[in-house]
């Protein structure tokens, strides 16, 4: 992780629902995680999803890269580790981490661009700034 500034981390603890036939977490259940995590970070640099689209910005996931490495299973607790990258002008890279303890359970990497009644626009230069104290260091 080195280049980052300072990265967000939660803990969250699966539960019973969360878990497939085969016991362990559904693969589909760890976007919603990641997600979560997402709007906690933001939440935690005073910047909302809401605030954002009442000024007529929307994030939007663009692409997901996700490496599992490791299964959660029932009760476990577990650590989300983000941080963000900038990329041009409309584009961020939020970087997470889920790990358990000493392992790590994956990684990904989510593209978020930022829209405008469909186009690609800049997002508000508060958020940007917000984010800075996260962001790895080019």
């Amino acid at each position: 992780m080195g280049g980052v500034s300072k990265s967000f981390r939660c803990t969250l603890e699966v539960r019973d629902y969360e878990l497939d036939s085969q016991g362990i977490v559904n693969n589909a259940v760890y976007l919603n995680y990641l997600e979560h995590a997402r709007h906690l970070f933001l939440r935690e640099t005073g910047q909302e999803f809401n605030d954002w689209h009442k000024k007529g910005i929307d994030p939007v996931v663009r692409r997901l890269e996700i490496e599992y490495r490791q299964s959660l299973q029932g009760g476990d607790q577990f650590e989300i580790e983000t941080w963000v990258e900038q990329k041009g002008y409309v584009r961020f890279l939020f970087h997470q981490r889920i790990v358990r303890g000493d392992e790590e359970v994956l990684t990904a990497v989510i593209t978020v661009v930022f829209v405008r009644n469909g186009r690609p626009v800049q997002p508000p230069q508060e958020m940007v700034e917000a984010l800075r104290e996260f962001s790895k260091q080019e």
